[in-house]
């Protein structure tokens, strides 16, 4: 597991860190198709915290795109880098994020994020946040579509419908199995929402959510724990 300080000049208030998702927003690249489902490397990215002990743990699995098995995985732990502000999430996310990815001992290939990308108040969620610093061609994939509108999805898997800002499609809201809630799928960086959907249905042959993200949550988790385990003073 790598350790991670917070990085220097990393924002500190709301006005630094708007001001950062304004100057890296004009870099999400939205006019590339991305890696074809189904081949190279996929990798789910999730985060953990402990608030109370100040500890955020990042996970990154990276998957075979074609049969889905666990090809590498890597963890990091770190000091929480910024106050819970909705909008901002990214910012108390991405210096643990970025270490766990460092960590791998291969390319990730696609990085899927349990977050959002261009379907985010700003157009600037993690998983685009993450594509622009690292130049990978990310996705978001969320369990809800935080602030934006949409019609409900057909009941077979593979429906999808416009998830909206008033008329501008943000993303998809996205059924996976058959009668159960949709995912609400959305742009990173170098993948276009059509392709972006494509995988995440190639990414979830068994449950609603995509097997990059329910392995990185359960490694997080466990790190998590074991980081928190660390901590505690030994009983005598």
């Amino acid at each position: 597991m790598t350790t991670v300080p917070i990085p220097a000049g990393w924002p500190a208030t709301e006005e630094e860190a708007r001001a950062v998702q304004d100057e890296l927003r004009g870099r999400v690249v939205t006019d590339e198709p991305g890696p074809p489902p189904g081949s190279g490397h996929v990798t789910g990215v999730d985060v953990a915290y402990d608030d109370e002990r100040d500890v955020v743990v990042a996970a990154a699995v990276v998957l075979d795109a074609a049969g889905l098995g666990v090809v590498a995985e890597a963890t990091a732990v770190g000091r929480i880098s910024f106050p819970y502000v909705p909008g901002l999430l990214a910012f108390r996310e991405i210096p643990t994020v970025l270490a766990a990815l460092a960590a791998l001992p291969c390319p990730p290939g696609l990085v899927v994020c349990d977050g959002y990308g261009l379907a985010h108040p700003r157009r600037f969620g993690l998983a685009s946040h993450l594509g622009v610093l690292t130049g990978l061609p990310t996705i978001g994939v969320a369990k809800n579509p935080f602030t934006f509108a949409y019609d409900e999805p057909g009941a077979r898997r593979g429906a999808a419908a416009p998830l909206r800002a008033g008329a501008e499609e943000v993303g998809r809201a996205l059924r996976t199995r058959d009668g159960v809630k949709p995912v609400f799928v959305s742009v990173g960086h170098r993948v276009g929402l059509d392709n972006a959907c494509a995988h995440t249905l190639a990414l979830t042959p068994a449950y609603r959510l995509p097997e990059t993200t329910r392995r990185a949550d359960a490694l997080c988790r466990r790190a998590l724990q074991e980081a928190v385990t660390r901590q505690e003073p030994t009983s005598r």
